[in-house]
């Protein structure tokens, strides 16, 4: 894709300082752009390299102060972060596209197929599933009994969907992950034994949603396990039976989030969170990666270590631990102190 300054500045709703006329075709970071480049700058640090880039343009934010002194070009928009993302998506060659239905996919007769669909090599759609509109499913996908896909959904290579799942419009499961899987779900018995109970519930998800590659969502014991609109999932990320998970919620890589715990909106968890079983997380609440949460946790915090506690609780006290074998010593020694006075 080839496009001035002019047009690109007017997909982004933006304005251009510079030669209207130069023409992009390219997308790049700003340290390694060439002729013909766009790049970005979000970040302030990244500045100084306004100056030095070959990129043709860079986006930047209204109001960014720098001086006249440059080679490239810029687009000034309102936020330059989140018009770049637009571009890559304008610009990116590896979405996929519709490509039709592979002899090899195998989907029952009890099915129901959406317009403009496309089913890759030796996937499988089983019986009295309702597939929507515009719905790409890549090469070797299972799709068991009595699931529902809605409109714009992209499932990638290798994605297993158990019964009864029920997945909103505008979604993205990527490579390998599990939708559906049993729940952790055991109970001793007289000697000893873990006897399985039952998973009979399902997994809902709602719309805009996107699963990152080999993360699995367990189906609920019964009722539901709910991923909400909105809802990101990075890769590797483990959810539990009945687990509600808030709109516009943001999980990063590696977390595992227990049973029957809810999980408000607007949260962002970082990588590697681990949350026990049966709580509450409020809305608007930020978890640093590595934190495990044990207690029920209200609205708008930001938790940090294990376990968790507020984020600046946690930050001055690291300051002691961090001194606590000087502090030992320190005490020893007043201790010493007070008693060859006494």
């Amino acid at each position: 894709m080839k496009l001035t300054l002019a047009e690109l500045a007017d997909i982004l709703d933006g304005s251009v300082v510079g030669d209207s006329n130069a023409k992009v075709n390219n997308l790049s970071k700003i340290e390694d752009a060439s002729s013909g480049d766009v790049t970005f700058i979000s970040n302030p640090k990244y500045l100084p390299w306004i100056y030095k880039t070959n990129a043709t343009v860079v986006i930047i934010d209204k109001g960014t102060a720098y001086n006249g002194n440059l080679k490239c070009n810029l687009i000034e928009v309102d936020n330059s972060y989140s018009a770049f993302n637009s571009l890559i998506k304008t610009f990116s060659s590896e979405q996929a596209s519709h490509f039709g239905i592979m002899d090899n996919a195998i989907i029952d007769s009890t099915s129901k197929l959406g317009e403009s669909i496309s089913i890759g090599h030796f996937s499988l759609i089983a019986e009295n599933c309702r597939i929507g509109d515009n719905v790409i499913i890549m090469d070797n996908v299972s799709i068991a009994k009595n699931v529902t896909i809605g409109d714009n959904c992209l499932i990638h290579s290798g994605v297993r969907i158990y019964y009864d799942t029920i997945i909103g419009d505008n979604c993205i499961i990527h490579s390998n992950s599990v939708v559906g899987s049993d729940g952790f779900g055991y109970a001793p018995n007289k000697g000893g034994e873990y006897i399985k109970t039952p998973q009979i519930g399902n997994v809902t998800i709602g719309d805009n949603v996107e699963i990152g590659s080999n993360s699995s969502i367990d189906r609920a014991t019964l009722g539901s396990t709910v991923i909400s609109d909105g809802v990101k999932i990075d890769n590797l990320v483990q959810i539990a039976h009945n687990v509600t998970v808030g709109k516009n919620t943001v999980i990063a890589g590696q977390c595992g989030i227990a049973g029957s715990t809810k999980i408000g909106e607007n949260c962002q968890i970082g990588g590697q969170v681990g949350i026990i079983g049966h709580l509450t997380i409020g809305n608007n609440v930020k978890i640093n990666g590595q934190t495990g949460v044990f207690s029920n946790i209200k609205d708008n915090a930001i938790l940090k270590g294990t376990p968790a506690i507020d984020e600046r609780t946690f930050n001055r006290s690291y300051v002691y631990f961090r001194n606590l074998e000087k502090i030992v010593k320190d005490v020893n020694q007043l201790k010493k102190n007070d008693a060859g006075n006494n």
